[in-house]
């Protein structure tokens, strides 16, 4: 309730401040508001890149692109299913990361099926990145889910969502 609350008041702040900006400006109305929008849009992306590349240490250097994959098939009837998941992280240090992945399920699906957390059956998913580099990381489970209630059957995950964590420190990606 508090992230929204201060959600709402940030874009009051920010309206209120391109109107003020908007009737303080007699010359170059329109350029200057469309010029702070576009910085707005871009400097925080920015900033959070300038930051992993030169202070972060640990899983804060770590960045996923959100476009990760993963498609499962059930092989025989509420006992075992076939999960494959493909993703790219890339570790912004100076330091290899040694991390243990963890996939999680959408907080949108309205039907609460487990899918993506599916592949957390097989766990835990242990690896290391190396010094500023890229990795492409695919992973194929035999998944036991004879104990598991509410879970797909088979079907395909796009854009999923993983949480990284290394020792104390974690964080949802």
């Amino acid at each position: 309730m508090a992230i929204i609350f201060l959600g709402v008041f940030g874009s009051i702040l920010f309206i209120g401040a391109i109107i003020l900006l908007f009737n303080s400006l007699e010359k170059y109305r329109f350029r200057t508001v469309f010029a702070v929008f576009i910085v707005y849009m871009v400097l925080p992306s920015l900033l959070i890149i300038a930051y992993q590349e030169t202070l972060a240490t640990g899983v804060s250097a770590i960045s996923y692109d959100g476009n990760g994959h993963c498609s499962f098939e059930a092989i025989t009837e509420n006992e075992v299913m076939g999960g494959e998941c493909d993703l790219v992280l890339h570790n912004r240090s100076n330091e290899a990361v040694t991390i243990e992945l963890e996939f999680m399920d959408s907080v949108f699906r309205e039907d609460d099926m487990r899918m993506a957390s599916l592949m957390n059956l097989a766990g835990p998913h242990l690896m290391t990145i190396d010094a500023n580099s890229q990795q492409s990381i695919h992973l194929e489970e035999l998944l036991d889910i004879s104990d598991v209630s509410n879970h797909i059957y088979s079907g395909e995950a796009f854009g999923i969502h993983i949480k990284v964590v290394d020792g104390e420190k974690s964080r949802i990606l």
